[in-house]
């Protein structure tokens, strides 16, 4: 195999890794934000400083979060994506 094609197909197999970023029955799921301990977060957070699980450097932060089954994030303790990124902002501008 010459080096143009294991470089083609190195790259095919790469993005066909990445591009299954939920599972297959994501819509028995849903994003919970602030439940994730250090290290234990599924993907980006909201600040955008990170776009890759398991980057998360502090326990239940607001910005983090896990896929969890529907229904159930609340009774956890996090918060839906909408109200996350509410407290998210509101703790930005109090900090200003």
């Amino acid at each position: 195999m010459n080096k143009k094609n294991l470089l083609a197909g190195s790259a095919l197999a790469i993005a066909m890794a990445t591009t299954v970023a939920m599972p297959a029955h994501a819509g028995d799921k849903e994003k919970c934000y602030g439940i994730a301990a250090a290290g234990q977060n599924d993907c980006a957070n909201l600040s955008g400083s990170h776009s890759c699980s398991g980057q998360s450097t502090t326990e239940k932060s607001m910005e983090e979060w896990k896929l969890v089954a529907k229904g159930s994030c609340t009774k956890m303790g996090g918060l839906l994506k909408t109200a996350a990124k509410e407290k998210y902002e509101a703790s930005k501008r109090s900090k200003s």
